[in-house]
């Protein structure tokens, strides 16, 4: 196996394993809800472009199209930021996971002296403007990635269920 995808596995997995244990759930004042993005609310992937446009272009691109050899380390060990249209891995994480990694940052929910070049959102961005941009994302996606994205959620939801 080559270095790069023993790479790439390593960080889903640890991804994955942050994922189950923070939970998944996120406070909207004094009710919890599950965090559920909203590709088909046209008024949430509206905003999301707006707030993608605004916050997230100038790293992953405008056509969402992410940095060049965005898999392959930098010379500080950091990589570059990846693509979130279907030749990214954004889709092979849940909305919980994905909701964790932009309001507190790669580095705080993966931990472990974990570095990465993306920011915490937590002080820029309303959770609501964090599900509008993750919506955004999400409604670009074929039709067939989008369904899978869906089946990963449920099986996620179930699990956290189960504990």
């Amino acid at each position: 196996m080559d270095k790069r995808k023993l790479i790439l596995i390593l960080i889903v997995s640890t991804l994955a394993a942050v994922s189950a244990r923070m939970g998944g759930w996120w406070t909207f004042g004094e009710k919890k809800q599950a965090i559920a993005l909203a590709p088909d609310d046209p008024e949430m992937v509206s905003l999301g472009k707006s707030v993608y446009a605004k916050q997230c272009a100038s790293c992953h691109g405008a056509k969402l199209q992410g940095q060049a050899n965005w898999q392959t380390p930098l010379d500080n060990g950091r990589f570059p930021a990846p693509p979130h249209n279907q030749d990214g891995h954004t889709w092979h994480h849940s909305d919980e996971l994905l909701f964790q990694l932009t309001k507190f940052g790669p580095a705080a929910v993966i931990g472990n002296g974990h570095q990465s070049d993306m920011p915490e959102f937590a002080s820029r961005l309303s959770d609501r403007e964090i599900l509008a941009a993750l919506s955004y994302i999400k409604s670009t996606w074929p039709p067939e990635l989008r369904q899978e994205h869906d089946l990963l959620n449920t099986s996620s939801r179930t699990a956290q269920e189960k504990r």
